[in-house]
């Protein structure tokens, strides 16, 4: 499977890896929520390879994925504060720094990862990757795990209506809140790493997520139904 540019990110005074130079190798702490076996983890270990090969005996990458260090809540204010200095979040933990990327959560805004890399690729894409550098954060490319499904602990799921008072676990954004308002479903804001258990013990009623996620995070054992959608992305 080709693996996918994503959405990798620095503490902009920390870019310069290629004019460190001491006894030590640098070490660079990479933190991310999902697990190594998803198009995002695969690139953050081939991240790891390329830079070790590239600077070699200069700079060790620290791989921690599945929330190992902080989970998709914490990671922003750690980048901020040091503790790390690449994340892969994903577009939706931003809301508060720039409301630019929230075009990323509209539904329906693309209808394809064809199209989705097209834009993220021209000219107004790569502008995007810098609108936070004003906060400490710079963009340094999309990586996208695929295009969102729904999943429900329901046996049916193929109107707007299905999903009526349904409690689904989102991320922390207001505009997929409001997404899920607008049909009449109940939206829970919830850190990545408590899905599973929040979709076993009913806590919330189904989710949203991309076919990688859904799959190495187990979610079919704990949801009857899962809708192929491709309603929106996960960056």
């Amino acid at each position: 499977m080709k693996l996918r540019i994503g959405y990798a990110l620095v503490a902009s005074a920390l870019i310069a890896l290629s004019g460190a130079a001491s006894a030590a190798p640098m070490v660079i702490k990479f933190s991310h929520v999902v697990t190594d076996k998803t198009p995002k983890g695969q690139a953050a270990l081939k991240f790891k390879e390329l830079a070790e090969k590239k600077l070699p005996g200069k700079v060790e990458v620290q791989v921690f994925p599945s929330s190992q260090l902080f989970g998709d809540g914490k990671e922003v204010e750690a980048l901020l504060l040091g503790d790390v200095q690449f994340i892969a979040p994903s577009l939706s933990k931003f809301d508060r720094f720039t409301k630019k990327l929230q075009v990323f959560d509209l539904p329906f805004m693309f209808p394809s990862v064809e199209v989705l890399d097209k834009f993220q690729q021209g000219p107004v894409g790569k502008e995007l990757l810098g609108a936070m550098r004003s906060k400490g954060i710079q963009g340094l490319a999309y990586w996208h795990n695929g295009m969102k499904h729904l999943s429900t602990n329901q046996d049916q799921l193929k109107r707007p209506e299905d999903v009526k008072g349904l409690k689904f676990r989102i991320q922390s954004s207001d505009v997929l809140e409001a997404q899920f308002r607008a049909v009449g479903a109940n939206p829970q804001k919830m850190a990545f790493k408590e899905v599973y258990q929040a979709l076993q013990t009913g806590v919330v009623d189904g989710q949203e997520n991309t076919w990688s996620n859904i799959y190495s995070q187990k979610f079919f054992e704990v949801q009857k139904t899962i809708a192929e959608t491709n309603h929106g992305v996960v960056d």
